[in-house]
């Protein structure tokens, strides 16, 4: 350095940077990237590449490439745990490759090539696949770029959850050096171990799942209260939020004023029952509801429920149903209205809310409410009914779909317990772990398929899925069967049917079978990244069209048609009010 006139530093020009300092400054970067690059465990890498390529395998719904990512990303970072376990258990036992530096860095170079191979090979799969299955359910092609989002998420994830799990490792490590000072290596280890757990345990539900939680209650509680737009207080003393009814509209949730305020009125009934050929004076159909703030507990709820099919003479009706609802307190809507066009609004529908939180939610951490809720309605309005009688009351049926087919079903213990205390049920898109029908898809005739179970020769219940090539009208069998009737419907491509925790390590029986005709040839079974497809066909089953996946729509009008057709009702009728169902407007009766 020198000094100026003025005193200030200036530069020699055998201190500035050369032109070969870019390079240098570059190499340097290179050279500490390859460090870091090196602190990754070769056998983790290749199970971490494995797990990925198994986790853009083919599944049952196409999905985004957000979705798609986030899978990826996860099952990357399990590969690369359970890769670099293996290694670990390699070297403890002695197996290390003693090859010279140079046939290491050839071996490396080649193994990264594969992996690059994989890579691409694996992100064509996804997009082929994908392709495939939004061709084979109307849904339109894929994003042009969605293989670069795929693997940048991916990417992205799998390192911070990698590097998470470092955090953790260093912290274990730190504890136990400092533990090593008064116990022994493995005690102190294992004392680490333990108390890194339980402190990354604290401070997860403590903040993130106690933070996670009071989002979704906060967010959920605000739109409950809220109204969708076009929903009306109803006027007619036949439905629950109206001027006569015991339950206020302002209490029923946003789902229960979306109930009472839709459906057919008797003029689209009169219509319907007309071109059905079915000559019968129609009513006005019996809509009641309670929300969840209407008691202290579950079964004040119901009472109120029963108390509203009091005030409205609901046992009048030719047909009652009890409906359990979804987890937001949704009851589907071309479920209550196939009912109501059956029987020309000589019906009555109830329904009651048990929480306000999506059905996910209590699919994950509450599967305790929904069954209780199923009870509390059930027996409830079972206990009034069997006091009047029997010549003179309605025939009363059962109904859910998803988590409400889960808790409808808890109210039963076998199905011996359906027939004997209901005229039938109509259950769609239920859970695999719902223990009535997890029974009975487990001890289905033999030769039969887990898709679409025969159970005791379809005496009493029976599986439909119209994703199937055989004529919709006789999709629940044209064989003579037995009432009380039970019909279950399931797609072959509906993810909160088949996801179970089993997937992990075993190939369940509808993998080993042939595939529903909406399901890809090439959906196969891959240990635990089989686990994590079908876990996010749960969130995006719900956005299929309608037939497949988790949507539910025109196979209502079989189902129904089969377990409570009322007088002169034809297979005609039927084929009619599938097509009303399907109406993507629902402009003709309110469904939608």
């Amino acid at each position: 350095m020198a000094r100026g006139a003025s005193g200030d530093a200036t530069t020699t020009d055998d201190a500035r940077p050369g032109p070969g300092a870019p390079a240098r400054r570059g190499a340097r970067a290179v050279a500490a990237l390859t460090r870091w690059w090196r602190r990754f465990s070769p056998t983790g890498l290749a199970g971490a590449i494995v797990l990925f390529a198994a986790a853009l395998g083919p599944s049952l719904m196409p999905r985004s490439p957000l979705y798609q990512g986030a899978i990826a990303g996860v099952c990357a970072a399990l590969g690369y745990g359970l890769g670099t376990f293996v290694g670990w258990g390699g070297r403890r036992i002695g197996l290390r490759a003693p090859w010279p530096r140079a046939r290491r860095t050839l071996v490396h170079r080649c193994c990264a090539g594969l992996a690059l191979v994989v890579v691409v090979w694996a992100l064509l799969v996804d997009a082929d696949w994908q392709e495939r299955s939004r061709a084979l359910l109307g849904m339109g092609d894929p994003t042009p770029a969605r293989p670069l989002l795929v693997l940048a998420l991916a990417a992205a994830l799998a390192l911070l959850l990698v590097l998470a799990a470092r955090g953790l490792r260093s912290a274990v490590l730190a504890v136990a050096r400092l533990a090593g000072r008064l116990l022994p290596p493995v005690a102190a280890r294992l004392v680490a171990v333990v108390v890194v757990a339980v402190v990354a345990y604290l401070v997860l539900d403590g903040t993130v799942v106690a933070g996670v939680k009071h989002v979704l209650t906060t967010t959920y509680a605000a739109l409950d209260q809220e109204t969708y737009p076009g929903d009306e207080p109803p006027t007619s003393s036949l439905r629950s939020g109206s001027p006569h009814s015991l339950a206020a509209w302002g209490t029923l949730g946003r789902e229960g004023r979306r109930f009472v305020s839709g459906g057919p009125d008797v003029d689209e009934l009169a219509r319907f029952s007309q071109a059905a050929g079915l000559d019968r004076e129609v009513r006005e159909p019996v809509r009641v509801y309670a929300g969840l703030d209407a008691g202290d507990d579950l079964d004040a709820v119901a009472r109120l429920v029963v108390d509203e099919l009091d005030r409205t003479d609901a046992w009048g009706r030719s047909v009652l149903v009890v409906g359990t609802t979804t987890g937001t307190g949704w009851v589907d809507p071309p479920a209550a209205a196939a009912v109501e066009l059956l029987w020309g609004g000589d019906t009555a529908f109830a329904a009651m809310q048990y929480s306000y939180l999506p059905s996910w939610v209590s699919f994950v951490g509450d599967r305790a409410t929904p069954p209780a809720a199923g009870r509390a309605l059930f027996e409830a309005v079972h206990a009034r009914w069997s006091q009047l009688p029997q010549d003179d009351r309605p025939a009363l049926y059962a109904f859910g779909i998803s988590l409400g087919s889960y808790g409808s079903q808890g109210a039963f213990a076998s199905l011996p317990d359906v027939a004997a205390r209901t005229d039938g049920a109509v259950w769609a898109g239920t859970p695999g772990f719902t223990p009535l029908w997890r029974d009975l898809t487990d001890h289905r005739d033999p030769g039969s398929r887990e898709i679409l179970p025969v159970v005791d020769d379809g005496q009493r219940a029976r599986w439909g899925d119209t994703s199937r090539t055989e004529d919709a009208a006789t999709f629940l069998g044209d064989a003579p069967w037995e009432r009380p009737r039970v019909a279950y419907l399931q797609h072959a491509s509906d993810g909160v049917v088949w996801w179970s925790p089993d997937l992990l390590l075993a190939e369940p029986d509808w993998l080993r079978e042939p595939r529903g005709a909406d399901v890809l040839p090439d959906v196969d079974w891959f240990p635990v990244a089989t686990f994590f497809r079908v876990g996010i066909d749960l969130f995006v089953a719900g956005e299929a069209p309608a037939g497949h996946g988790h949507t539910y729509v025109g196979e209502y009008a079989d189902a129904w048609s089969a377990v409570a057709p009322p007088p002169g009702w034809t297979p005609a009728a039927t084929t009619l009010l599938r097509g009303v169902l399907d109406d993507p407007h629902g402009t003709s009766v309110g469904t939608r």
